[in-house]
């Protein structure tokens, strides 16, 4: 099946950053919005307390089950956010890594971003997604 996801790398702009610098969709691509993956297990509490690593896995795992639920992949994600909750440059390259590796090929337009704060007790990472999807 066709993918909707066109990747845009600028010869222009430097080669440093891994992932492609813009993605477009046409105009009759679904789009999924989903929200902030984040590394909690089924029962509600924090996976991998104090790993930034472990919380970037699960994670994308959760990520990857909303988008089998929307009817997408992970190679439909057209744009990701990665939200690490430190201060220290070493802890988002760590959950970076991870993101980076699980997406491979398709080095979607990324944004890494340290925060203060999120949402669940010892979190420390989080995920913003959007897919593109053909329906057939």
């Amino acid at each position: 099946m066709p993918r909707a996801v066109t990747l845009i790398r600028a010869a222009a702009l430097s080669d440093v950053a891994e992932y492609a610098y813009a993605a477009t969709a046409p105009a009759e691509a679904r789009l999924i919005f989903l929200a902030g993956a984040c590394p909690l297990n089924e029962d509600g509490s924090t996976a991998a307390v104090g790993d930034y690593a472990g919380q970037a896995a699960k994670a994308l795992e959760n990520m990857r089950t909303a988008l089998k639920a929307a009817g997408a992949s992970q190679e439909d994600v057209i744009s990701t956010r990665v939200l690490v909750a430190s201060t220290r440059q070493e802890d988002l390259g760590t959950a970076w890594a991870v993101v980076r590796a699980s997406f491979g090929d398709h080095d979607v337009p990324s944004t890494l971003l340290g925060v203060t704060v999120l949402g669940y007790n010892d979190q420390l990472v989080e995920i913003e997604a959007v897919a593109a999807v053909l329906d057939s």
